[in-house]
């Protein structure tokens, strides 16, 4: 659907031809934002009287809030400054507004370019889920690759990114070549959109999962501001269904403003008391910074080891309970060794098996979804908020 912002009263019959029947005219720009919280639209098209900079503006907010929605300005004269300002707002094309031919030409560019960027036709935002261990080598890595590989093998259009700015491991355990990172959105900070995400994610062919890796060099880390971590997940998440984040086992600025805009949080620990120390620790710390306990779930990983201590024990120690529980298997080294994902290419492997459970039984379900038997397609039901 269309929003035409205009103001004249004979703009809907002006361009009717041109925007087809579908459209939602609106005399504000105030009156926008109430249109799509009220449906599904992917464009908005701007009278050619509605003053630039208010345009510009509303471009610009679009660009962060809505990043898959294309805005088409309309100009009774093309100059060169309206033209370059329009650009850097966000705004997809300016259009003569007497030239229908073009304007038609335009709107099917920019239903092409949505429907490229993966544009879901609900309007709503997709999930965020963060996977962390507050020490390493418990296999959060492992567990972040595999459930959001699996998602995206449900056909779900999903997105992993890196997060371990300087030590992260999930190009290296999909064996994706160093071609882009999160290095390469610096430049954009500030001005991130959808377009801008898609020049630099990678696409992981076995599983049709999209990867945004760390940067290639562990010096680079500190040149990710916070602020780019937070704008890439707003992006991310009005492209994406699911948004997966890959962790560091600590708590710097851009973990925290990533725990705030998680909708579930996957907490992640094996059988060991340095393990399950810290992640009380950080659960405490979490819990301090107001963080809700409602949307966490604990999986532990190895859970079949004989070291003297339980997955009852553990429970008892964060005080919450158990997800599910991995398997230690040397397939899962081996998988990660190969480039291969078990969730996806080896479905009938006991970890596989016990990892795509929890993503059917706890993650999906969390947000309102019911899988299939064979756990393929996707039933929504209802949003699930924080």
């Amino acid at each position: 659907m269309t929003v035409l912002w205009d103001s004249a009263p004979d703009a809907l019959d002006t361009f009717r031809i041109a925007l087809g029947d579908d459209i939602a005219v609106v005399a504000h720009g105030a009156s926008v934002d109430r249109e799509f919280d009220s449906g599904a639209h992917r464009l908005v098209v701007i009278g050619p009287d509605v003053p630039a900079e208010s345009a510009y503006g509303l471009a610009e907010q679009l660009r962060v809030d809505r990043p898959g929605v294309g805005v088409i300005l309309l100009r009774h004269r093309l100059e060169v400054t309206v033209l370059t300002q329009a650009l850097r707002s966000g705004i997809r094309e300016v259009v003569q507004a007497d030239d229908r031919a073009a304007l038609v030409d335009a709107v099917r560019r920019n239903e092409a370019l949505s429907a490229q960027l993966g544009v879901a036709d609900s309007g709503e935002d997709g999930h965020v889920v963060t996977v962390f261990s507050a020490k390493g080598g418990v296999g959060k890595t492992t567990v972040a690759v595999n459930l959001a590989a699996y998602l995206a093998a449900t056909g779900a259009h999903t997105l992993l990114i890196d997060l371990d700015l300087m030590f992260g491991d999930v190009g290296i355990c999909l064996q994706l070549p160093p071609a882009t990172s999160i290095m390469d959105l610096v430049a954009m900070t500030g001005h991130l959109d959808a377009q801008g995400l898609a020049s630099v994610v990678e696409r992981h062919e076995g599983s049709g999962l999209d990867v945004l890796v760390a940067p290639h060099d562990p010096a680079d880390a500190d040149r990710v501001p916070a602020e780019l971590v937070s704008e890439l997940i707003r992006v991310a998440r009005a492209t994406y269904d699911y948004v997966v984040l890959d962790m560091p086992p600590s708590m710097p600025e851009h973990v925290l403003g990533a725990f705030d805009l998680s909708d579930l949080l996957v907490l992640v620990s094996t059988l060991d008391i340095p393990a399950v120390k810290n992640l009380r620790l950080a659960i405490n710390t979490l819990d301090t910074l107001g963080g809700s306990q409602q949307n966490r779930l604990f999986v532990l990983n190895r859970a079949d080891l004989k070291v003297g201590l339980s997955a009852k024990d553990v429970e008892e120690a964060l005080h919450y309970p158990v997800s599910a529980k991995l398997p230690n298997l040397m397939s899962v080294p081996a998988a990660s060794n190969r480039g291969v994902v078990l969730a996806v290419d080896e479905p009938k492997d006991n970890f596989a098996a016990a990892l795509r459970e929890f993503a059917d039984h706890n993650v999906r379900p969390f947000f309102g979804e019911v899988p299939t038997r064979a756990g393929g397609k996707r039933i929504h039901l209802r949003r699930r908020h924080k």
